[in-house]
């Protein structure tokens, strides 16, 4: 099977020439660049919140150490994010901006870690199809050309089979560029959703509310005895 599909991806090449071998060629660095972020996403547990969640759900309840505890060991960049938080917050820093900045360092430093390869993804996305086009039209000036050559013995046969051959290098080229294009989008949803959840529960547990923004009962509590004792 291996030795029919090498077969198969050579006479491919063969016939579309070399735009359709450096087209190939793209989709493999795109494959492989697909693979080594997936593996990535897995390992630092991009989307998995429920640690850091539940670590800022004990931390309003006055359970500092095992908040701190629960996501020491925590790869998620929202878990190592709201972490920092926390470990400022210990040590009695309590300057919102400082905090703020360090966190942002942080995030930074991780997020900007995992877009990693995701230009080379775009370049290709976007490269993929015009090297289609360029070879197509190098495909259509190759069969004009015969086509003259032929003088008045043409036929319509040979004209037809540059042509269909011409415009392989196009469909191979929009087949390359729709899936990274996509893949490169889920990416960076990813990342997004992964930011905008930083922010929150670094705001929340700032501001001391939970992860959807309502106050803890802990405050709820303290604004209790407040307005009894006036």
């Amino acid at each position: 099977m291996p030795a029919e599909l090498l077969q198969t991806i050579s006479s491919f090449m063969a016939l579309g020439g070399p735009v359709v071998a450096l087209l190939v060629v793209l989709s493999v660095f795109a494959f492989a660049i697909i693979l080594l972020k997936l593996a990535q996403f897995w390992r630092e547990r991009v989307g998995r919140h429920g640690r850091a969640r539940r670590a800022l759900a004990q931390w309003q309840t006055g359970e500092h150490a095992s908040a701190r505890t629960l996501i020491a060991d925590d790869r998620a960049p929202a878990s190592a994010a709201i972490a920092t938080a926390m470990k400022l917050r210990a040590s009695g820093q309590t300057e919102r901006n400082l905090i703020e900045a360090e966190v942002a360092r942080v995030a930074g430093a991780r997020l900007h870690d995992l877009q990693r390869g995701f230009r080379a993804l775009d370049a290709i996305s976007q490269v993929a199809p015009l090297l289609g086009l360029f070879g197509t039209v190098l495909g259509m000036i190759e069969a004009f050309r015969k086509l003259q050559e032929a003088g008045n013995a043409v036929d319509p046969s040979l004209l037809a089979g540059g042509i269909w051959v011409a415009l392989l290098t196009t469909a191979t080229g929009l087949a390359i560029a729709m899936p990274v294009s996509l893949i490169l989008a889920w990416f960076e949803t990813r990342l997004e959703n992964e930011r905008v959840e930083i922010e929150t529960l670094t705001g929340a547990l700032l501001n001391g509310t939970d992860a959807h923004g309502s106050p803890t009962r802990n405050d709820v509590a303290a604004a209790g005895a407040t307005s009894h004792a006036h």
